[in-house]
């Protein structure tokens, strides 16, 4: 019997059973079952999606992120993978548009008071 090329150690030759000889006497064999690998659900951002609609819905991108997370969501539990992928990252960028949009105003009302703060103290001690 010709063996094939195998890569590791050379298995032992094929023999079949002796005349009279059962399988009952042999030791019983083992099956591994191999599950496929199940792909990693992508994130929904459901959480930062709430934040960014109770704490800085401007112009309703944090609503709108908590729509998209949802689709999200559901796409995850229907199996959906790429589905909730696509809503996932929509629902990304707009959180992190309303965040910057959120931190932008936060500046330009600080820099608004301090300069009005300013203006005020001027106009009540104007020999400065």
């Amino acid at each position: 019997v010709e063996r094939s090329r195998i890569s590791g150690p050379a298995l032992p030759p094929y023999e079949p059973l002796q005349e009279g000889l059962g399988m009952e006497g042999l030791p019983p064999s083992t099956v591994v079952m191999v599950e496929p690998h199940r792909p990693i659900p992508p994130r929904d951002h459901f959480l930062w999606s709430i934040c960014t609609m109770l704490y800085g819905n401007i112009c309703c991108l944090g609503f709108m992120a908590l729509v998209f997370s949802v689709k999200s969501r559901d796409r995850k539990v229907l199996g959906d993978y790429s589905g909730a992928l696509s809503y996932g990252s929509t629902s990304k960028y707009l959180n992190i548009t309303a965040l910057l949009l959120n931190i932008f105003f936060i500046i330009l009302v600080i820099a608004l008071i301090a300069s009005g703060t300013i203006v005020i103290a001027k106009y009540f001690n104007p020999d400065q």
